[in-house]
């Protein structure tokens, strides 16, 4: 594929020196750090990064290098990982719902944070795992829902106890012995810091009928990336929200806050470079991934319309925008991207075109149906 480096200057570099036939996802340590360094300077809590939006080693080494000091782990891959690459960091175990075996192996890794959403699942933390560890206590954190509000989809679809039981679970939390706290997630890609406002409320509503103080609030992820040319999200507007909501709603009972950034953390420090395969008839553009590899979320959040078109020779395309419809490389007719995006009118067949800020639930969905997703990877001084 051409020269090697260690690192490359950016993702034009890689296409003038490389030319790859195979999709390549560029990194950019320097920019995931400087994310880092913006939730932990602003976010008025821990922040712990949500592993599953992407669990690449390089990822979480460069987060730990940042500041971040706490991890999300959704399952026992994730908790050895964690465990092993940082023994010292937090490592909160809010996947809801999991087998006895799942329970088991946490309490011997010494997980000591939990969510629950359930009385059937809290029952079963009563009778695996201990209030109290060599480490300190143990903390069980109900998960309540709200209807979706500002969010790209509804993560209360699949988790969350309504308020009234959540209520009950908190209680019953703290009869047990166990430290109670509480955990939300507004769901994904919420751009306005509104989305965060109403749950905030009712976590205050559900700590005064459980008649219980909640040592901790966890406001989940839900913090958006980069996806629209020309609107940034504004994180610090986000973390002001939290923080004046949190005052407001418990006062002198405020608990300590927490968050679990995932796509607002990694996305922005990736950008995913694929070629065109064909331009069918001079309208439809054939890529060589698709939604079976590095764009598997498009389709359910929506498209990234911070696209870049480049020559074979790293030279970007001007050409007037046009609507095109784009198919990824596989045989199979759900292969597309949602709707249209605006690409140059002098696309051509063997030009590149870059994805910008697709470092979340890309590599880790990234499959090899068909004989395609071949996907390497590279590190890059700079996305730009």
């Amino acid at each position: 594929m051409g020269q090697n480096k260690t690192v490359w200057d950016n993702p034009a570099d890689i296409i003038r020196h490389m030319k790859p036939d195979h999709p390549v996802m560029a990194f950019a340590p320097s920019a995931l750090q400087e994310t880092a360094r913006r939730f932990v300077a602003g976010f008025p809590g821990l922040v712990t990064y949500a592993v599953k939006s992407n669990p690449e080693e390089v990822v979480i080494q460069n987060l730990l290098a940042a500041g971040i000091k706490g991890f999300d782990v959704a399952s026992p891959f994730e908790i050895d990982l964690i465990g092993r690459m940082s023994p010292a960091a937090a490592r909160h175990y809010h996947n809801p719902v999991r087998a006895g075996w799942e329970i088991d192996h946490a309490v011997g890794a010494g997980i000591r944070a939990w969510s629950v959403d359930s009385r059937s699942e809290l029952d079963k933390l009563f009778a695996r795992v201990p209030t109290e560890t060599d480490h300190g206590p143990v903390e069980i954190s109900p998960r309540f829902k709200l209807p979706v509000l500002g969010a790209a989809y509804d993560f209360g679809s699949k988790f969350g106890a309504t308020p009234e039981l959540a209520a009950e679970l908190l209680a019953a939390v703290a009869a047990r012995g166990y430290t109670p706290s509480l955990t939300f997630h507004p769901g994904t890609q919420c751009t306005d810091p509104i989305a965060w406002e109403s749950y905030i409320r009712v976590a205050g509503e559900i700590c005064e009928m459980a008649g219980v103080k909640a040592k901790r609030l966890n406001v989940g992820g839900g913090f958006p990336s980069h996806r629209v040319v020309g609107v940034e999200p504004d994180l610090e507007a986000i973390f002001t929200e939290i923080g004046e909501t949190v005052a407001e709603t418990f006062g002198d009972d405020r608990p300590d806050l927490v968050c679990e950034p995932g796509r607002g953390l990694c996305a922005d420090a990736y950008a995913l470079i694929t070629r065109v395969k064909a331009l069918r008839d001079g309208s439809s553009v054939f890529l060589n991934d698709g939604v079976y590899g590095g764009l598997a979320e498009l389709p359910i959040i929506g498209n990234i319309d911070r696209l870049q078109v480049l020559t074979p020779q790293g030279k970007l395309r001007e050409g007037d925008p046009q609507s095109r419809v784009i198919f990824g490389p596989t045989c199979d007719s759900v292969d597309r991207l949602p709707g249209e995006l605006t690409l140059p009118e002098d696309i051509a067949e063997g030009d590149y075109v870059i994805v910008h800020g697709i470092g979340a639930y890309s590599t880790v969905t990234n499959t090899r149906f068909n004989g395609f997703g071949l996907m390497s990877h590279a590190t890059v001084m700079s996305l730009a």
